[in-house]
This record gives structure tokens, C-alpha cells and sequence, in this order.
């Protein structure tokens, strides 16, 4: 895309690291261990490269992560998410897209007593969908500025945006149906 001076890759597995490598990206250092589990908190997974990357000389304000399971995104979703957070008073901007599953009318949780619930509740409840308070599902893009991710120690900042971006580039690979349809897409 020639966005970035940088494009860094955070892995422990010397595989990853030489496909990575082959395509052009930095593996500056490997990532621990303890952070490269599936129970690994994301938060930490960044700041512990944020601080990697500062400590070895990299100089920058902005990080943009990736998410490697949202294969479709597009270099112009990228840019306008970089424009944002420039241009506007905000901490991060966020990938989203408008969600169909909503917690004010078709999602639920079970309640202390094992019966289901909804998720959120209004003073009344919403007649359809529709109806509801629109609801987005981050989808794997996420453009920070590294200063407030160094202030707040958290990849959901305060001050954050969205940017809607169609299901279609936003499509997120989480399960084995999505990568069957992925592959398909391609």
C-alpha cells in the first residue's frame, strides 16, 4: 500500500517469521511466549511491541493493527481510518460494521437463575430490529494514537471512532464456516 514506513509483524513462531519476512515485513523481536496464547490479552500483545519497537529506535505517533483473520480489507478503509484520527479529536478509530445481532432485541445471556435474558435492556423494549439502537462489530482494524495507548494501557480507548466498512472487505475469519466462506470469496 506504501501507507507505512513500517510494517511490523508480532509472533513467536519462527515460521510466521519467515513467511513474514519473505513479503517484506520487520520481525524486529519475537513475541513472548505468555503473549502469543489464545488467552493472550490483546492490550498487552501491543504495548509490549509499542515499547520493543521504542526501546530499538523506531519513532512513531500512529500504529495501525491488523487483525490477520480480516483478509479483505481495502488500502482506502486504511487510509480514511488514518485521515480520521488526524483530522478529528479522537484516540483511536475503529473498523465496524453495522450488526444484525442486537443485544436490545435478538441477542441473549443466561441470567443468575440459568433462565435467558436479553443482553440489554431499554425502558421498552424495541418492536424490531430496526427499531433497535444501532449496534457495530469491530472488525480487525484498529488505528491508534500511541501516545494515548501509552497513557490509557488499553486497545479500547475512550475517545474512540468508528468507520464503517461493508461486510463485504470487513469480513472477519473467527470460525471454520468464515474461513469456508472466505475461501470461497477469493
Amino acid at each position: 500500500s506504501k501507507l507505512f514506513d513500517s510494517v511490523i509483524v508480532s509472533t513467536e513462531d519462527e515460521e510466521i517469521s519467515k513467511i513474514a519476512k519473505k513479503y517484506g515485513a520487520e520481525i524486529p523481536f519475537l513475541r513472548p511466549k505468555s503473549l502469543a496464547t489464545d488467552n493472550a490479552d490483546m492490550d498487552k500483545v501491543i504495548l509490549h511491541a509499542i515499547k520493543k519497537l521504542k526501546v530499538i529506535g523506531y519513532d512513531f505517533d500512529i500504529l495501525v493493527n491488523l487483525d490477520c483473520t480480516v483478509p479483505f480489507l481495502k488500502i482506502e478503509d486504511i487510509m480514511n481510518t488514518i485521515k480520521i484520527l488526524r483530522n478529528k479529536k479522537c484516540d483511536g478509530v475503529y473498523g465496524v460494521y453495522k450488526q444484525h445481532h442486537n443485544p436490545y432485541f435478538n441477542m441473549m445471556e443466561i441470567n443468575s437463575n440459568g433462565f435467558l435474558k436479553l443482553s440489554k435492556k431499554m425502558k421498552e423494549r424495541p418492536k424490531s430490529r430496526q427499531e433497535s439502537p444501532t449496534v457495530y462489530q469491530l472488525n480487525g482494524l484498529f488505528v491508534y494514537g500511541v501516545e494515548k495507548l501509552l497513557k490509557y494501557k488499553t486497545a479500547i480507548l475512550p475517545k474512540s471512532l468508528p468507520y464503517e466498512i461493508p461486510l463485504e472487505s470487513g469480513f472477519m475469519i473467527d470460525t471454520e464456516l468464515e474461513f469456508k466462506i472466505a475461501e470461497m470469496i477469493f
